[in-house]
Formats: C-alpha cells, sequence, structure tokens
C-alpha cells in the first residue's frame, strides 16, 4: 500500500500529521463536518474545513442524487474541490435497521463517485450486547473488511479505503478486530461504535476501546474516531492517538438549543453571555443565537475547530497533557477517563517524546505520566559507591559521596541532573500531593534496593515519615530537618 500519512510532530500518543488524498493533504489532527448528501458545502471553507464526510448509503438511495453522483462526481454534488470521506450507512443500520444494499455494491459505489476515503458497510455492535454476539457481529464486519479489500486492490484507483475497528466494549475482542484489520491492510482505522459510549458518558470504557484497539494497530496508522463531535473529548482522544473526527454534533446540538464548548454545554436559553470570540459570537448577541439556530450551529463549529488548532500548538509545544488535564474538568466522567488512560501508562511510554521542555505537575495523574514512569525505570543507570545524601535541602553537614535530592513525584535525583529534563525544568505544587508522595517514596525504595553495598542517608522533613516507614524499618538512617 501507499504512503498516505506523514507525521510531523508528536506529544503523548497525539500527533500532528499530513494525510494524503486524491484531492489534496490535510492535516491532521482534524474534524470533518458531517454534510447532508447534496448540501453545498462551500460555505465551510470560512471555519478552517479541509475535509467533510457525507453518507455514501442515503445518495445511494435516492435516485436523483444517485444519478447526479455518478454522472458529476461527489465533489460536484457537494460544491466541494477538497478532500471527502463517505460513511458506508452502518450508522443507518445501528440506528434504523434498514440497510437494503450489498457490501460489495456499497464499496464500488463510494468508488464510482470519487470518494477520497471509503468505508466498508461494518456492523456497530451495540455496547449492551453478550459477547459471542459481539464475535459473530465482529466477524461478518471482517469478512466484509476481506471483501471490500479485495474489490478496491483490483480497481487500482486513488480511493483510500478504511477497516472500521469493531467489537462492542470487549477489550479482546477490539484487540482481535486489530489485530485482523492489520493482516487484511488499509489505509486509515476509524474505531466504530462508539457513540454510544459517548452519549451515556462512559468515557473510561470509551478510553479502553481506543486504547485495546490501538494496541494491534501500526503505530503510525492514522486513526478516526467515528461520531467523536464535542470539542471537550478531542484533547483526550488526541492524546490516546486520534487523528479525525466527524461531527454532526455542531448541528445536531444546535438544533436542541445546546452551545458547546471544550469545558461542556450551555443551553442557550439560559445563558446572558456569550464565553466565545468567535465572529458569531463576536458579532451577535445571545438572543440572536436563540432566535437563529443556523449561527448556533456557526458557534459550534468555531469552537470545534479553535479547539484543534489549540490542541495542535500544545502538541508543538509539548504540552498535550497539561490540556488534557484541564478539559476533564469538565465533567467527573471525563476525569475518570484520564485515570483509565494512565491505568495504560506503559503502553503510552513507548510513544511520548523522550524530551520536551518541562514537566508541570497538574493533579494525582501526573505521577503516571511518561516522564515519572521513564525516570523510574532508568534509576538502574546511576553507577554509586560509598555514601549517598538524599535530601531536600541543599547544604548539610552530613558526608557523602554521591548528593541526591528529593522531588515529588521522581523522588531522589543526583545533583548533576538539577537543570536536566525531566527533573530539573519541573514545577510542582509546593505542598505535594499524595500520590506524588506515595510515587517519590517508591523510587527512594527502589533506588536502595538497586545499591545493596551503598550507605543511604535521607535527610527530610517529617512530612516524608509516613512514606519512609518501610526504608527506616530496613535500617536506612533519616536525620529529620525543619523547614
Amino acid at each position: 500500500m501507499q504512503e498516505i500519512f506523514e507525521i510531523k510532530d508528536k506529544d503523548v500518543m497525539g500527533r500532528i500529521g499530513r494525510l494524503k488524498t486524491a484531492h489534496g493533504v490535510i492535516e491532521t489532527p482534524t474534524i470533518m463536518p458531517v454534510i447532508r448528501p447534496g448540501t453545498d458545502a462551500s460555505r465551510l471553507r470560512a471555519f478552517g474545513v479541509e475535509i467533510i464526510i457525507t453518507n455514501a448509503y442515503i445518495t445511494y438511495r435516492s435516485p436523483d442524487l444517485r444519478e447526479d453522483a455518478i454522472k458529476k462526481g461527489l465533489h460536484h454534488l457537494t460544491n466541494w474541490d477538497r478532500p471527502i470521506m463517505t460513511d458506508s450507512g452502518s450508522y443507518q443500520l445501528y440506528e434504523y435497521r434498514d440497510i437494503e444494499i450489498a457490501n460489495s455494491e456499497i464499496v464500488r459505489f463510494q468508488r464510482e463517485i470519487g470518494s477520497d476515503i471509503g468505508v466498508p458497510l461494518d456492523i456497530p455492535s451495540a455496547i449492551d450486547i453478550t459477547h459471542t454476539r459481539a464475535k459473530m457481529e465482529l466477524d461478518t464486519t471482517l469478512n466484509r473488511l476481506r471483501e471490500a479489500r479485495n474489490l478496491i486492490d483490483d480497481c487500482k484507483d486513488d480511493m483510500i479505503l478504511a477497516g472500521t475497528i469493531q467489537g462492542s466494549i470487549y477489550p479482546d475482542l477490539r484487540e482481535y478486530a486489530a489485530k485482523e484489520a492489520s493482516k487484511i491492510g488499509f489505509d486509515l482505522y476509524p474505531i466504530g461504535g462508539v457513540v454510544p459510549l459517548m452519549e451515556r458518558y462512559r468515557y473510561s470504557d470509551l478510553v479502553r476501546v481506543i486504547l485495546h484497539s490501538k494496541l494491534n494497530l501500526e503505530p503510525a496508522s492514522p486513526i478516526h474516531l467515528f461520531g467523536a463531535g464535542h470539542p471537550m473529548v478531542f484533547a483526550l482522544a488526541v492524546a490516546l492517538g486520534c487523528d479525525l473526527f466527524d461531527s454532526a454534533a455542531y448541528t445536531l446540538y444546535a438544533s436542541g438549543g445546546r452551545y458547546l464548548s471544550p469545558m461542556g454545554t450551555y443551553f442557550i436559553e439560559a445563558m446572558e453571555y456569550l464565553p466565545c470570540s468567535c465572529p458569531v459570537c463576536s458579532r451577535n448577541s445571545v438572543r440572536d443565537l436563540r432566535m437563529d439556530e443556523g449561527l448556533l450551529a456557526d458557534h459550534n463549529l468555531y469552537t470545534s475547530f479553535e479547539e484543534i488548532r489549540r490542541i495542535k500548538e500544545a502538541i508543538r509545544e509539548k504540552r498535550l497533557w497539561e490540556l488534557v488535564q484541564m478539559r476533564v474538568q469538565a465533567h467527573p466522567k471525563l476525569l475518570d477517563g484520564l485515570k483509565e488512560m494512565v491505568s495504560f501508562a506503559d503502553f503510552i511510554e513507548r510513544f511520548d517524546p523522550i524530551s520536551k521542555t518541562s514537566f508541570f505537575y497538574g493533579g494525582p495523574e501526573s505521577s503516571r505520566r511518561s516522564e515519572v514512569l521513564r525516570y523510574s525505570n532508568r534509576l538502574d543507570r546511576f553507577e554509586l559507591e560509598g555514601n549517598v545524601l538524599i535530601t531536600t535541602k541543599k547544604r548539610l553537614d552530613i558526608e557523602y559521596d554521591h548528593l541526591f535530592f528529593l522531588k515529588p513525584p521522581f523522588g531522589p535525583y543526583p545533583e548533576e541532573l538539577s537543570e536536566t529534563y525531566p527533573v530539573g525544568p519541573s514545577e510542582i505544587p509546593k505542598t505535594p500531593d499524595h500520590e506524588a508522595m506515595v510515587t517519590a517514596a517508591a523510587n527512594i525504595r527502589r533506588l536502595i534496593a538497586l545499591n545493596p553495598k551503598v550507605r543511604f542517608v535521607i535527610a527530610c522533613e517529617r512530612d516524608w515519615e509516613e512514606y519512609l516507614r518501610g526504608v527506616i524499618e530496613d535500617g536506612v538512617e533519616v536525620v529529620w530537618i525543619e523547614r
């Protein structure tokens, strides 16, 4: 297969990339606004839109749209000269159970009308079905992916074929789906069947679905998170390695009078002020947005793209983790998602850049950041002998051969690394939280265990007493010092 995705920059598992299509290159992460088939999409350029998504199945079912799309092409039908992705109708299968088209037919149709990214007719398994049923539906999806791959290989054209990863909420099925789809070989991997999880704020399950899918995909493969259109979830999803999002939320939420922001959803009827400086909010009043659903939809789209640009800059500055920590404060269930994410710290660490400008501690989850995990794993690189002093103060009348300073959550670090990332240029609260102290104490114990022939002395404040109880009981000398 051709190489269509180039990674320009990265942070955590997020990346800024360039996706090549027949109608131009798009920069990821980005949003694909959902466009009703036959709608003029040209006005979307003003929002920074580079790619749109429309429904091939609905186009196929409408005789007039179908004829126009075949004769003149999908881009003419939408008045859009940039890339277009088409959905096969899987959502209609899930929502309405009314699919009356073969997988091979909808794949051929997408190619015929000039779609830049086509999708086979997968089965988006519900989140409350049994493992047995989910496996049966997944097997059907995989068979359709194989069929689609063979069809497109025979055509030898430029349509990117997406291989959707399904498997309901079952980690083993998501891993199996990703492994099998990788064997078949696709240019893009959407993660499907997740809209119900987001509708029910089950962000822990969403994180598991994404990461168990990614475990068996090529790390450089572009990932599309189907149905993720709310700006408050973008930062977390990008940090998990998602590159593309399709959004019908900007219009659907507007139709219900809902005003989107990266920190949650407001009801326009209850608002008195517009906390946004987008072109809509700068030029109109709350009353204007209440009276005009189109204006509200435009705001929702502007604020969604603003968040994407903010995420890109965070990646470039290596501040994506800090942005995620701010965004998950929007809802307790999003915070649950971050807590689930750090349980995959060993996997995430493999992709997170080694060098950054500085480390900001933003709460308990920061104790499981890649920088902290990586530092702990490299404590065995220090060659120590004689007396080692571990202290929170710079000057003490204690003889030593090696001086280590003590900083949560990293724990002990040698004086020589005082200006070195991540322990040196790091911003830590004056009063560290419990998790930071626990992690630091664990690294003290690890350093001591790695050097059984070395004499250690720990000089610190009484705040550390409960965390050092184990090493005190093992006979390590501890000197209590005043603040």
